[in-house]
């Protein structure tokens, strides 16, 4: 064998192992949730507001305001505040029409906001209009359990910054629509993982709390208000390395939020893309860092293939294994991640998905640092 050769091999080992060290680590920080519940049961005396942004949905605002004015929280102490950013279908029409409950208030973007506006703007727009002292923000096209915000904001102690939420989509029948399923629990099980760790990274804003006072404190979306998305991680990026507060988890049942999947592979890709996109305006460079290695792995997999079709049979036993690997620790990971969240990890799904995971990420990657994407008609670079 060449020199070359055996580096080239060592060098794929070493991508390997540290692939599955990285999942290792969130592994045992699910372990690190399971057996220790920042979830007290206490109960939050803070008003609280509920910011819901909006823009062109029409099929999902009845719904959603409709589980949101179901909750079962004393009135008195939370709002519920709708922002409309420039929606050009009638979304505002059916909520305003559609409307119950006193508490409910509907905003819009003043005109001379249209030019910047952004979810990160109309987010910011519902606080600056709010009473809470403590900030809940949810997406538009998702339904809460009658329970949902009294089981987020009660894990709120006064050493708690920040509270992230499990999101889940609805039961789908097409297997595109179940592997999405599978990806976004994914995303879902390895945040949960990375704060189970104390090394918050990722959340989601359809089921996210925070502190108002944390939020102006900290500048709010000042230096990433042109990054399309991240009105979520970015906070509790924030909030985690600049102060000395805490960032939870509530893993409880009863605080799953959950939205629909995307109808259009375009339009799941067009998500992943923006979603990629912001990794790299994240405030833990080091973590950027550790991400290298993972994505490099992704795509010395698939060279590892196209060396052994060309070059020698030797890449095809060495992609195999690798493959092999991933397939095993993601298989571990996410089976615990399942079995925390009380959730099933569908097997048939999942196997045929790892096929599809790494050309997946790769194109996602790619994409959300070069291209471009369409997000509620909007055309935009970040």
């Amino acid at each position: 064998m060449s020199e070359l050769f055996i580096i080239v091999l060592v060098l794929f080992f070493l991508l390997a192992a540290y692939y599955v060290f990285f999942l290792l680590r969130i592994l045992s920080g699910l372990k690190n949730l399971s057996k220790h519940s920042d979830s007290y049961g206490a109960k939050c005396e803070e008003f609280v507001s509920v910011i819901v942004p909006f823009r062109n949905e029409s099929e999902n605002i009845v719904r959603c305001l409709e589980s949101l004015e179901a909750q079962n929280y004393n009135r008195d102490k939370f709002e519920i505040v709708f922002v409309n950013d420039f929606s050009e279908d009638d979304s505002l029409e059916k909520l305003c029409s559609n409307k119950k409950l006193e508490n409910v208030k509907i905003l819009s973007l003043p005109d001379n906001l249209e030019k910047v506006s952004s979810k990160k703007a109309t987010v910011r727009y519902g606080i600056e209009n709010s009473k809470g002292k403590i900030i809940v923000t949810t997406d538009a096209d998702c339904v809460h359990s009658h329970t949902w915000l009294k089981s987020l904001v009660n894990n709120f102690d006064e050493d708690t910054g920040v509270v992230a939420g499990p999101v889940q989509f609805e039961e789908e029948k097409t297997i595109f629509q179940k592997m999405q399923k599978l990806e976004f629990q994914s995303l879902v099980i390895s945040g949960t993982g990375l704060i189970g760790i104390k090394k918050p990274v990722i959340c989601n804003a359809a089921n996210f709390a925070f502190r108002k006072d944390l939020f102006f404190k900290l500048d709010g979306f000042d230096d990433n208000i042109n990054v399309s998305s991240g009105d979520d991680v970015f906070i509790m990026q924030k909030v985690a390395h600049q102060t000395t507060y805490k960032v939870k988890f509530c893993k409880d049942n009863e605080c799953i939020v959950k939205t629909k999947s995307s109808k259009k592979i375009k339009e799941f890709f067009g998500q992943r893309k923006r979603w990629a996109g912001k990794i790299n305006f994240f405030y833990n460079k080091l973590f950027v860092l550790s991400l290298v290695p993972v994505f490099l792995f992704y795509l010395t997999v698939l060279i590892q293939l196209i060396l052994g079709i060309f070059i020698t049979n030797i890449f095809l036993f060495t992609c195999l294994i690798s493959f092999l690997l991933k397939t095993l620790t993601d298989f571990i990971v996410l089976k615990e991640g399942n079995r925390m969240l009380n959730q099933k990890l569908p097997v048939g799904v999942f196997f045929v998905s790892e096929f599809l995971h790494i050309p997946y990420i790769i194109f996602s990657v790619l994409g959300g640092f070069f291209g471009s994407y369409n997000w509620k008609g909007r055309n935009t670079t970040h």
